[in-house]
């Protein structure tokens, strides 16, 4: 019952979203939204799979789920919809081809993630992250496994920039917009697991952008 108040409560967003948005004649946009949440789900539910089974996946299998539960193709997507004119229909099936640039996003989501966070969700019970899939796979220390995924974070980064600096098939400020997603989860786990662990230089990091911003 408790998850059909989650759908529930989903939906309504994404009609409120609608209802903003068909004024401007982009209805059509709230559909691919739509269906990357639907993706999102199905990946969850995988990894809901996963734990229940006690099952450790082999790190092809981990991220081709991982890599839609870093949530980076549905934020990316939602995030166009409210976006001016410059989003167009091209746009959005361009998301859905996984190009490089968001494959990178959700790779740093994803590991950086994993690297941080791992200990504290294996020890409350947690499907297993990167680091678990990785030294089983490969016999190898958590601390060894830590640093293989660090450098796949920096290849990440290098498709990211490679990215922003050629000519693609969307406009700059799309891209523009994927890269400051993943600004974001870069600034979270930099150090450490900020998401679950809200310390002070986060709240600092909050405050800077909505209560204290640059003026401009």
């Amino acid at each position: 019952e408790y998850m059909q108040i989650c759908y529930k409560e989903l939906l309504n967003v994404f009609n409120e979203i609608e209802e903003d948005v068909a004024k401007e004649g982009w209805s059509y946009r709230v559909q691919y939204g739509k269906e990357t949440m639907k993706g999102l789900v199905h990946a969850y539910f995988e990894e809901a799979q996963w734990f229940h089974e006690n099952r450790i996946p082999s790190m092809e299998e981990y991220m081709r789920v991982a890599l839609v539960t870093s949530g980076y193709t549905m934020l990316t997507t939602v995030s166009f919809i409210g976006m001016d004119n410059i989003v167009t229909n091209q746009a959005f099936d361009w998301v859905l081809q996984h190009p490089n640039i968001i494959k990178g996003s959700e790779t740093i989501g994803r590991l950086m993630d994993d690297i941080k966070s791992h200990k504290f969700e294996q020890e409350r019970g947690h499907a297993a992250s990167a680091v678990e899939c990785y030294t089983k796979e490969h016999g190898v220390p958590e601390e060894e496994a830590c640093k293989v995924l660090q450098m796949e974070v920096v290849k990440a980064w290098k498709d990211i920039n490679e990215e922003c600096l050629k000519p693609t098939a969307v406009p700059m400020p799309l891209l523009t917009r994927i890269l400051n997603l993943t600004r974001v989860i870069d600034v979270i786990y930099k150090d450490e697991d900020c998401y679950t662990h809200v310390g002070k230089v986060m709240k600092n990091n909050v405050a800077s952008v909505l209560i204290h911003p640059v003026p401009i």
